[in-house]
């Protein structure tokens, strides 16, 4: 690579490092640099608010014979914010492996508190669930999956069996879950953004992932940055992945020294992969090879 542009990445990598998630310009500019190898459908309703919305994107190509595998990927933003579009790279990233990406909005603080979110993400499944043949998706591997509090959400679908049951999925409908730097296990709440989403101090009982994962039976994929910040991976990744293998589950786990908590999902756009190969292990957990 010439040194300019060597530079002009570097630059780019600093100033998204830095920069708010949800921002939709910084998903818009990675989107432009990930390619397309995708049908996408987006702004598709599955719930009558404003934010009941998601995106779909499918594989270029002919399906397999039984469809496509299925991710259905949950953002973060500390559950006060967060665009789907902002998540496009995303899409086209998993959808150009052979996934078929769907990336639903969901309700968000001061609108919503604990467990609406979750509520939301049930229904985002199970509506996708039910279109997936129209998409050529192949219903036996469906996968929940998510970033920072996107990945709270997803483990919270796969691991506590009521959400899912609530919005009509029956049990055994999940082939497995991958997270990135999920907050799986974070009481007492120190962010201040964050406590009144689950109502510190008088935290609802049930809150937290790893009280749930003994009971999950499907393969898991735990990714994090080495020196996440925000999210600590020992903490959370670690102990998780503990819990999970004390109880039979199988486990990947992965620590990736070069990024951080932002840059671990910015991974997935095209100019950025040499960060982390996370692509290359999302793949693959869900499609083998």
């Amino acid at each position: 690579m010439a040194s300019g542009r060597r530079r002009g990445l570097l630059a780019s990598v600093a100033a998204f490092a830095t920069a708010p998630l949800a921002g939709c310009s910084w998903g818009g500019a990675l989107a432009a640099v990930t390619p397309a190898d995708a049908r996408e459908q987006t702004d598709l309703a599955f719930g009558e608010d404003p934010r009941h919305r998601l995106d779909v994107y499918v594989p270029a190509g002919t399906p397999p014979a039984a469809g496509w595998p299925v991710v259905v990927f949950f953002y973060g933003g500390s559950w006060n914010g967060g665009a789907r579009a902002t998540y496009r790279f995303v899409g086209r990233a998993l959808a150009s492996r052979g996934m078929l990406a769907v990336i639903p909005a969901y309700r968000v603080y001061p609108q919503v508190r604990y467990p609406a979110f979750l509520e939301d993400g049930a229904r985002a499944l199970a509506w996708t669930r039910r279109q997936l043949g129209g998409w050529g998706g192949d219903p036996a591997r469906l996968f929940v999956a998510g970033h920072s509090a996107g990945a709270y959400n997803a483990a919270m679908l796969a691991f506590d069996r009521r959400w899912l049951a609530e919005a009509g999925v029956p049990p055994g409908a999940l082939a497995g879950f991958w997270g990135l730097a999920g907050p799986y296990d974070f009481l007492p709440i120190e962010n201040p953004d964050v406590k009144p989403v689950f109502f510190h101090p008088d935290y609802p009982p049930g809150t937290q992932p790893i009280d749930h994962a003994r009971g999950f039976d499907r393969p898991v994929f735990l990714g994090a940055a080495a020196s996440d910040s925000l999210v600590d991976p020992t903490r959370n990744t670690g102990q998780l992945a503990s819990r999970l293998r004390e109880g039979g589950t199988p486990v990947v786990e992965r620590l990736y020294p070069r990024a951080n908590h932002v840059t671990l999902v910015g991974a997935f756009a095209g100019p950025l992969r040499w960060i982390a190969p996370v692509l290359d292990d999302v793949t693959a957990f869900v499609v083998g090879g």
